[in-house]
């Protein structure tokens, strides 16, 4: 393991946030690490948003402005900016959730295309990413995932699906733009993963320009990375990675009792660090015909990374080896890892205020669940902001 501490340089990692936004960072993390505000604070925005309630003003000037780019694309050039000067890449993540309409998901294809126009001229954003239920309904990913079969109407309706994958993969490998497709819940992942390795099969040809998501926290994802890796070795084409841990545990634990079925969640923590880290090793072994995006917050997974890359004599910003965090958490993994050149990309999510909330929502709770995670980052703003009172 590195021994390297370069995660614990408070002023590289907070180099970009002024006094009263560490103070604010301070007190947002201060409020998630309590559990029970966390809880009634979600109740009560939820009631608000749907009564029509004016606090867009208030979120918008807290928890949006911290873990959110803007509003929309141009609102965000400002973070894109400033973050890409200290060398961190940003991923624009259009994140307006649970849709169901057609029109709305044609509007979500409409917005990626417009991020890989955007991507294309702007250095700072070298990837696009999208979720598969931006372009489809989820109870259809889930009905080809069981095997079902589908009503005619549900048949031209997936083929709708296939299409808007494509024309984004398509426009991706023309502009040479990497497109991160994420996961989601496993009742709806195979559809999903099915779709995404003809996507790779098609366009993958020269370099990974598609990217599918692991979730590690999945104890089936390690046994499948292998099966996927033989059949790109067959099919001569190439891999790409976004590997994470996981978003959605809680509401896979209840699903898999409530139905009576084995939970595809890892047993515990250590397991999934443990499933995490093998997988790590097993891209890094493989880049003769893979890529991979480390999306982590965890220390000692980018520590391992970095010691990998090192012990292959890898170059610290070798294409094929990127880190990723999400925009308004560890700042001091992102910073820290570009200030010593690597590759490193902030997912920077963007929307309309009561769009984006259950992606808010989520941070909170994520915040508040991961043990420790919360814990850390206060410790390192209150250092921050001891150090620029000392000076």
């Amino acid at each position: 393991m590195n021994t390297d501490l370069i995660f614990d340089n408070t002023e590289v990692a907070f180099s970009l946030k002024s006094d009263s936004e560490l103070e604010r960072a301070y007190f947002l993390f201060k409020m998630i690490s309590i559990e029970p505000l966390v809880r009634i604070g979600t109740a009560a925005t939820n009631f608000a948003i749907k009564a029509h309630l004016p606090i867009e003003g208030l979120i918008r000037s807290t928890v949006f402005d911290h873990f959110c780019g803007g509003v929309n694309e141009n609102d965000c050039l400002t973070v894109i900016d400033n973050m890409f000067a200290k060398g961190v890449s940003s991923v624009l993540d259009y994140s307006v959730e649970g849709k169901e309409s057609e029109k709305e998901f044609d509007s979500a294809q409409h917005k990626i295309l417009k991020i890989i126009d955007f991507a294309k001229e702007i250095d700072a954003i070298p990837i696009a990413v999208f979720k598969p239920s931006a372009f489809g309904r989820i109870y259809l990913y889930e009905k080809i995932s069981t095997g079902e079969d589908l009503k005619t109407l549900e048949i031209e309706e997936w083929q709708r699906v296939v299409n808007r994958f494509e024309v984004v993969c398509k426009k991706a490998k023309d502009n040479d733009v990497a497109v991160l497709i994420d996961a989601e819940e496993s009742w709806m992942q195979k559809a999903a993963d099915n779709l995404v390795t003809i996507m790779m099969q098609k366009y993958n040809t020269e370099k990974p320009i598609v990217y599918n998501t692991l979730q590690m926290y999945r104890h089936d994802r390690l046994s499948f990375l292998e099966k996927e890796h033989k059949k790109a070795k067959e099919g001569k084409y190439f891999l790409g990675y976004k590997l994470v841990r996981g978003a959605y545990m809680e509401k896979e634990k209840d699903r898999a009792e409530e139905l009576g079925y084995q939970s595809p969640i890892c047993g515990s923590k250590a397991l999934t660090d443990e499933n995490f880290n093998k997988a790590l090793r097993y891209i890094i072994e493989n880049l003769d015909c893979m890529s991979i995006f480390a999306g982590t917050h965890n220390e000692d997974s980018s520590y391992l990374l970095m010691d990998l890359m090192n012990n292959k004599g890898l170059l610290n910003n070798d294409p094929r080896v990127w880190f990723g965090q999400l925009y308004g958490m560890s700042d001091h993994i992102s910073f820290n890892l570009a200030n010593k050149g690597y590759n490193v990309a902030k997912y920077v999510p963007f929307g309309p205020v009561k769009d984006v909330m259950p992606y808010l929502i989520r941070r909170a709770e994520e915040n508040t669940s991961v043990a420790g995670q919360t814990g850390r980052e206060l410790a390192l703003l209150t250092k921050e902001k001891k150090r620029r009172k000392a000076l």
